[in-house]
């Protein structure tokens, strides 16, 4: 009997080879160059301006790298995952991956939250192209709004890739659905060392440690 593998399998595998292509030739720091190094990072680290940073970059795939893809897809595929949150859409790498898990794992529902409507469009589509659709509810709009309510009782794996500075909320927002054993995964952490403080602390019902270069794993204690 063959496995399944959804991310390796046509349509998916193809789509995913054409968009980390797409994404290696693109440049986001193009599209931030008329702001100094200092004011771009002020503006990551805000809690109100950040929509007018990312706003700049919403041609910008931002996307994952491979291998976090790939992480993406073991992780929620090992715990058996059938809820997933996603902060972060941009063009649906991830969400791709996640929802190639959640196929392969028997079904499940990927809720994931994208400000950027041109990023919603494309996310759609890709998302479309893949036969994986059925899959993931895309809410448009602040994640700070559309993570408030109508999430999954218990939630398995959360992934934080949106606004740096709001990975401290979003982890409250889901928090309380957060099952004994959900896993969290947030990349580029490191821009947000109060979101650090929290998963790395047993005290406050997590344990977490630092994944390849940019990546930060966490888990929820029972």
């Amino acid at each position: 009997m063959t496995p399944l593998n959804t991310l390796t399998s046509s349509p998916l595998a193809a789509l995913l080879d054409h968009l980390f292509n797409e994404a290696a030739k693109m440049s986001p720091r193009a599209a931030v160059a008329d702001i100094s190094p200092a004011e771009q990072t002020r503006l990551m680290h805000s809690k109100t301006e950040y929509q007018e940073f990312y706003t700049r970059l919403k041609d910008q795939p931002l996307a994952v790298s491979r291998a976090t893809g790939s992480l993406l897809y073991m992780l929620a595929r090992s715990c058996n995952a059938r809820t997933i949150v996603e902060f972060g859409t941009s063009f649906g790498i991830s969400t791709l991956h996640l929802a190639a898990a959640l196929r392969d794992n028997g079904g499940g529902k990927l809720i994931t939250a994208e400000f950027e409507p041109s990023k919603v469009a494309r996310a759609h589509e890709n998302l479309t192209t893949a036969g994986l659709i059925d899959l993931v509810e895309i809410r448009h709009g602040d994640a700070l709004q559309t993570l408030r309510d109508d999430l999954p009782e218990t939630i398995d794996l959360v992934l934080l890739d949106g606004a740096k500075a709001l990975y401290p909320e979003i982890l409250e927002l889901v928090e309380k659905h957060l099952k004994p054993g959900a896993l969290i995964l947030a990349d580029n952490a490191d821009y947000s060392p109060y979101y650090l403080e929290i998963v790395r602390s047993p005290a406050l019902g997590y344990m977490s440690i630092p994944f390849d270069e940019d990546v930060e794993l966490s888990i929820r204690l029972g």
